[in-house]
């Protein structure tokens, strides 16, 4: 890991006195110089070094890279100092499979099976795959990895009418690319739901991280010319990912600018 010693940011970078808090302005310098300079795993300069370098009290600078440490841009390591942290992915809400957006992103994808049965499953999910009681279906539980760094648990469950035999495939790929390939099943609309969850020790350990770390969950049914196929929950690291989702006004427009609706009809009273 390389030390940022001297870093010239390119932006205007001194602390001004003002409306402004300085720690709010030192907060910003270094996020412009973590987000558009430094790589991952870069130790940014001492807390003394940035206090003598701003003209600001060592108590600011903490205040300002504690907020980064908050906000995930940061992250300190006990006797070493403090660290750019590795960037977070936009996870995408597209129907696609991981490989592919993996592959999109320029990361290399890569799985490891964790298991695979063909078992009843719970009610929630023979529900969402219309299966009549007592059908069993396939499971599967992947390890999902890009650039060799577990990013994500996958625990998908599949119609048998849809994948008739998962030991057919090669679980390490994209199962979405063989399907389409081998049976010509390609899922073509999904319903997912995001809540958020702390690792168990199983997970924690798998991902490479601490129990009870925060992860993201995504329940994704896909569907096939609307009969649902596969009902996969995955567990993603919140260290590594975030969603983003634009937003837009989806009230009507109002055509008085004053914002209060008039009635020009006629009600049947006296004038």
């Amino acid at each position: 890991m390389g030390r940022a010693r001297g870093v010239t940011t390119g932006y205007a970078d001194r602390i001004l006195d003002g409306p402004t808090p300085k720690h709010a302005q030192l907060r910003a310098i270094l996020r412009r110089m973590v987000e558009h300079e430094l790589p991952a795993g870069t130790a940014i300069p001492s807390e003394r070094e940035l206090a003598a370098r701003y003209g600001v009290s060592r108590l600011t600078v903490r205040t300002a890279v504690g907020a980064l440490v908050e906000e995930g841009l940061l992250r300190r390591v006990r006797g070493r100092g403090t660290f750019t942290a590795a960037r977070r992915l936009d996870l995408s809400l597209y129907l696609m499979s991981f490989t592919t957006d993996m592959r999109r992103r320029g990361l290399t994808p890569s799985s490891r099976v964790l298991s695979t049965d063909t078992v009843v499953p719970p009610e929630p999910t023979r529900r969402a795959l219309g299966l009549p009681t007592g059908r069993p279906a396939h499971r599967i539980r992947r390890l999902r990895m890009a650039d060799g760094v577990p990013l994500a648990i996958e625990d998908g469950w599949y119609h048998p009418d849809v994948l008739p035999d998962p030991l057919e495939l090669d679980l390490t790929g994209s199962v979405y690319a063989q399907l389409a390939g081998h049976h010509g099943v390609r899922f073509d609309a999904a319903r997912q739901t995001m809540t958020a969850e702390v690792a168990d020790s199983g997970q924690a350990r798998l991902l490479g991280l601490r129990p009870g770390a925060p992860l993201l969950t995504f329940r994704r049914v896909s569907s096939v010319k609307g009969r649902a196929g596969e009902d996969t929950t995955s567990w993603y690291r919140a260290d590594r990912y975030q969603v983003t989702v634009a937003l837009e006004d989806a009230r009507p427009p109002n055509p008085d600018p004053t914002g209060i609706h008039t009635s020009t009809g006629v009600h049947g009273g006296r004038e």
